[in-house]
């Protein structure tokens, strides 16, 4: 027997297989994580969207607990007069989308609930994969996975995922989603040349059970652009400096050690013809566990820049001048994928 093929190109976008599923994802999906509903208004929000499709892009990542849930409406109007069957629309479950209790977390309550509210958002009848946000600890598995599957069978989700669960969850909920016989197909961690902590035990128990990842943070928070320099200040208008957009989560970066060391790859970029943006993109989609790299944008000639990524083969010898690099300041302790041990 053939082994399939787990790639294939139309136009200058590669699409992969979602895991071993027989979904296909654009190799670049687009995520509005931080930017639609707080950081950008909807009409640049709607000019990104455009551009990615425009670009190849299929595939589009959000969550109910963005901006507020402002985020899924914004890509519900954004993606209104598009044909349902060629996109692959992803959103979240788990963080908290009002002020009760019982509005967090991955109960069978709050998962009933939540999916209704974000197929309301984004205008569609189901989502192509819903996904856990993270490990639920005060909730049964098995209720919450019973509930996934009546979401499947209700024809709301036609697979469920899930995000920065470690190793032994992943391999717990897929015993469970063989038993109730939905498809469990895919991780979204954070994954990027200086933060690896997946790869020595979520990646290859992934490959193993068949599990795809959709990761984000490909730049990290956009210091692998290259932006940042050692030594200064950040430039105005960028995320470190906008609460709204992640300052707190791109300051443990913004060392001169990280940003001496992220400059020192500008050399190997230009030798492969790439920005260090399009290297770092291109980076974890060598990984062949993972099946699509999201990126968001604030202007729509970024999401332009970011897709040329799309089909870079890069050779060994410049993976190993990267990790010859960036290795002193690369994250790699597995313990750090981590979800809230109460709920938020």
């Amino acid at each position: 027997m053939k082994a399939r093929t787990d790639r294939a190109r139309v136009g200058d976008m590669e699409f992969r297989h979602l895991g071993r599923s027989g979904l296909m994802v654009s190799e670049i999906s687009y995520g509005n994580w931080i930017t639609h509903g707080s950081q950008v208004e909807e009409e640049a929000a709607v000019s990104c969207v455009r551009a990615a499709l425009d670009s190849g892009v299929t595939t589009f990542d959000t969550a109910d607990v963005y901006a507020g849930t402002r985020a899924e409406e914004v890509l519900g109007r954004a993606l209104a007069n598009e044909r349902r069957e060629g996109l692959e629309i992803f959103t979240k479950v788990f963080f908290p989308t009002g002020p009760g209790r019982n509005d967090r977390g991955l109960s069978r309550k709050h998962i009933m609930e939540s999916i209704d509210g974000s197929l309301r958002r984004l205008g569609t009848d189901y989502v192509d994969l819903y996904q856990a946000h993270r490990y639920d600890y005060h909730t049964p598995l098995e209720e919450t996975m019973t509930a996934f599957a009546d979401v499947v069978r209700a024809g709301k989700a036609h697979y469920i995922g899930v995000s920065e669960w470690k190793a032994s969850q992943l391999r717990e909920a897929h015993e469970l989603a063989r038993e109730l016989r939905i498809p469990l197909v895919s991780n979204q961690p954070q994954y990027s040349m200086l933060w690896r902590v997946i790869e020595a035990e979520v990646v290859p128990t992934s490959t193993e059970l068949g599990i795809g990842q959709i990761v984000f943070s490909p730049m990290a928070q956009g210091v692998l652009t290259g932006k940042y320099l050692p030594g200064q200040p950040p430039p105005a208008g960028s995320r470190a400096t906008d609460e709204k957009s992640g300052a707190g989560f791109i300051a443990r970066l913004l060392t001169d050690d990280v940003l001496t060391r992220v400059q020192r790859l500008k050399p190997l970029a230009e030798q492969a013809g790439l920005s260090l943006g399009q290297l770092a993109i291109a980076w974890v989609l060598q990984n062949p566990n993972v099946s699509s790299a999201i990126i968001g944008a604030s202007r729509p000639e970024q999401v332009r820049d970011n897709v040329k990524a799309a089909g870079v083969k890069l050779d060994a010898e410049l993976i190993k001048a990267i990790d010859e690099i960036t290795d002193p300041v690369t994250e790699r302790d597995p313990a750090r994928t981590e979800s809230p041990a109460e709920r938020p």
